[in-house]
């Protein structure tokens, strides 16, 4: 009776063990330091209006870095108080909806090949939800890469 209970507590500590493991990996995702590496003008952009070069010029080569309680960076990534959220995102739900709404507007404009067309491959990434007042999505275009839309440009970082 008593090695079925320590075997049964030995059990149940391991799970919580593993719980928490899994959580810090998951925050391991997006926890750290991002730097800006490049930026290029996104599929919806009006082609009629350039956008502010000198905004994206700005914030190439900063870094952005995610804490537990803060996204510290340029002004329009820094945040106090964030509350992270991952989902997984179909094509058509990036970058807030923009290559769905493309799609609605003109049916030739797939998802799939306008989310590539800015570095995603496959059909489902893990997006960063952070509850900040700037509403930026960040998506992982893999566990190094992650990508944002910020007036009418894509912007790829990498982690540091």
């Amino acid at each position: 009776m008593i090695r079925r209970r320590s075997c049964n507590l030995l059990f149940g500590l391991a799970t919580i063990l593993l719980g928490a493991a899994l959580t810090a990996h998951a925050a391991e995702l997006y926890l750290g330091t991002w730097k800006v590496a490049s930026a290029t003008v996104a599929p919806w952009a009006d082609p009629a209006r350039k956008p502010d070069e000198a905004e994206m010029k700005s914030l190439v080569g900063k870094t952005v870095t995610f804490k537990p309680k803060e996204i510290a960076g340029p002004r329009a990534f820094a945040c106090k108080g964030p509350k992270y959220k991952l989902s997984d995102f179909s094509a058509d739900m990036l970058f807030q909806g923009a290559f769905g709404e493309m799609h609605d507007k003109d049916k030739s404009r797939d998802p799939a090949k306008l989310a590539a067309s800015v570095g995603f491959q496959g059909a489902s990434w893990k997006v960063l939800e952070t509850g900040c007042a700037a509403e930026v999505d960040w998506h992982f275009i893999d566990p190094t890469t992650l990508a944002i839309g910020l007036n009418d440009y894509v912007y790829v970082l990498k982690k540091q």
